[in-house]
């Protein structure tokens, strides 16, 4: 053999793969796996609770450990990758190395709209100097939480602290009460009037036709903020082969609203019992009721009512043996605006990233684990009950200026008496403040308002006496949504309001499209400077209206734009 052959040789051997004595990638510890077992031990290990495990580690140590990370992936049979991906994408996960020293309490502090403008950013700054050398809390800057007519507001634990102030989050650290808080309807005495009208289905007193019959003349619509006519929604799933399912939104973030969690607070039951008699309907066999993380203390009354109510379906089963119940499961989001959107949501459910699909097909159509799934939010539900009770007809015969219906109004900002109002639809803001809101609060005087929250724009006060409803801001570029409407005064700036709109939106794009992710930091850097490059910012808007993928990418322009069209003055710092 010649010297050449001879050194190939000793190559090709020295380069052979020596055998692994274990897997490829970070080897799970028995320490790591037995954290896992015991902090998880009544979840099933499927796939789509991986969330809910993650809640679970997140809850107990304050922080994803990568150790435990590699465990859950094993104890659920998913990749390293799967599981990471997921724990970083939600903003209430933190993962941390195995060795880090983690807080015992996060505090979260509002410094979105309502909640900036009553000074979250300076309680945001007194806490941080307050507690910055206390590793033991940790306090970060949040988006909205829910908590708009009770500004500034903060979130200790996992109690919401309304009017928060740096004195009374520090009491509330002292004392431990980091738990959640009880709320108006937790632990409420049975009523004669709870879960009747879904009796009436169960004695076959009411058919689903009829039920279908006032879903339609009453006109209800989807009240989230997209408006769809509900009994469309239900007749598509419907219309679909089963099985079938049924997602109920309960995240509500966007900025301004908090009216489910004022329904939730005070009046559960007709929520549950809508619940149920769309699901019969429809003919969906399993729920899933998703509830934004923000919401502690709605959680826990949500599972207290869930416990009382499956104890009345087990007396149902006695009394209706042939009728079917469904599947109720209450998840837990995790700290992501983006899952509002029906599909994003869907995919939360299924346990992974909350990113939203490409339609078609509808969630309709094709939605949990690809059933046909009927979406909807808790006021849409809330209704129910009384359309049965009242007729379709009553409801529709409500409404001022040419609308018709009712509508539940989350008001903040510089109002006397924040809150959430029912009111009829088509109201105007003028009616809305002066009728229900006790009027601007003392000093301030009408500028603009937001109609729709973060996502429908702003207005100036000379459109003050606009019908506010769907459809009827269309013409001013703006939407009333999910009818979060947040007043501004002659203290406020719109272009400063649009800034800490965009800043959210920025925070909360899921990056899955370009339009979107980089689209609102581009807006965020234009909107910063001393003026306003308005040939620009017009593009981006087009850009991203145009091709974001879905609705907070489409609607995310609505605040510059807003800005451009009706305060030009304040283009300039």
């Amino acid at each position: 053999m010649n010297n050449n052959a001879s050194s190939a040789v000793v190559w090709m051997q020295a380069e052979r793969p020596v055998a692994r004595g274990t897997p490829k990638g970070r080897q799970v510890g028995e320490a790591d796996r037995a954290c896992v077992a015991s902090v998880c031990a009544d979840l099933a290990t499927r796939r789509d609770l991986l969330i809910e495990h993650l809640h679970r580690l997140q809850d107990a140590e304050g922080g994803l450990r990568k150790g435990h990370l590699a465990a859950l992936a094993e104890r659920l049979r998913l990749s390293q990758v799967e599981v990471y991906e997921v724990a970083t994408f939600y903003h209430h996960f933190e993962v941390v190395e195995d060795d880090a020293v983690l807080p015992r309490h996060t505090v979260r502090v509002c410094t979105s709209l309502s909640c900036a403008m009553a000074g979250g950013e300076s309680l945001l700054r007194s806490l941080q100097e307050r507690f910055g050398a206390d590793g033991s809390v940790k306090v970060v800057e949040a988006p909205c939480i829910g908590q708009c007519h009770q500004a500034p507001a903060a979130c200790v634990g996992q109690r919401q602290m309304p009017q928060a102030s740096a004195e009374s989050v520090q009491q509330v650290l002292a004392q431990g009460q980091t738990g959640p808080r009880a709320l108006p309807a937790s632990g409420a005495p049975e009523a004669p009037e709870d879960f009747a009208q879904f009796e009436r289905l169960l004695r076959g007193e009411l058919t689903a036709e009829q039920v279908l019959h006032d879903l339609k003349v009453s006109g209800l619509r989807g009240l989230g903020g997209a408006g769809f006519p509900a009994w469309r929604k239900w007749e598509t799933v419907r219309a679909q082969p089963g099985p079938r399912a049924m997602v109920v939104n309960i995240d509500e973030g966007e900025v301004g609203t908090f009216k489910d969690w004022h329904v939730l607070a005070h009046e559960p039951r007709p929520f549950l019992e809508g619940m149920l008699i769309a699901a019969h309907v429809v003919g969906a066999e399993h729920i899933w009721i998703y509830l934004r993380d923000e919401y502690h203390d709605v959680r826990q009354l949500l599972q207290d009512e869930l416990a009382r109510l499956a104890q009345r379906v087990a007396e149902w089963r006695g009394r209706f043996p042939t009728a079917e119940f469904p599947t109720v499961e209450l998840r837990r989001g995790a700290g992501a605006y983006i899952c509002g959107e029906e599909s994003a949501l869907i995919e939360s459910v299924e346990g992974k990233r909350g990113m939203p699909r490409l339609k078609p097909p509808i969630v309709a159509v094709n939605g949990v684990f690809g059933r046909p799934t009927l979406a909807h939010n808790v006021e849409t539900l809330w209704w129910l009950p009384t359309l049965l009770v009242r007729g379709g007809q009553w409801l529709a015969g409500q409404g001022r200026h040419g609308r018709s219906g009712l509508r539940r109004f989350s008001v903040s900002g510089r109002v006397a008496r924040p809150g959430v109002y029912l009111a009829p639809a088509g109201i105007t803001l003028h009616e809305l403040l002066h009728e229900y809101a006790g009027g601007m609060a003392p000093g301030h005087t009408l500028y603009a308002y937001l109609p729709g929250g973060a996502s429908g724009g702003i207005l100036p006060a000379a459109l003050a006496d606009v019908p506010l409803d769907f459809d009827t801001l269309a013409p001013h570029g703006a939407f009333v949504g999910s009818m979060a409407v947040v007043v501004l005064s002659q203290h406020d700036r719109a272009r400063d309001a649009a800034l800490n709109l965009m800043r959210f939106f920025e925070h909360e794009s899921c990056g899955q499209c370009t339009p979107c992710r980089a689209g609102t930091t581009q807006a965020t850097a234009l909107m910063q400077a001393p003026v306003w490059d308005a040939e620009r910012l017009g593009d981006l808007s087009h850009v991203m209206r145009e091709a974001s993928i879905c609705g907070l990418g489409q609607a995310a322009p609505n605040p510059f734009d807003s800005v451009l069209r009706f305060f030009p003055q304040e283009v300039r710092a």
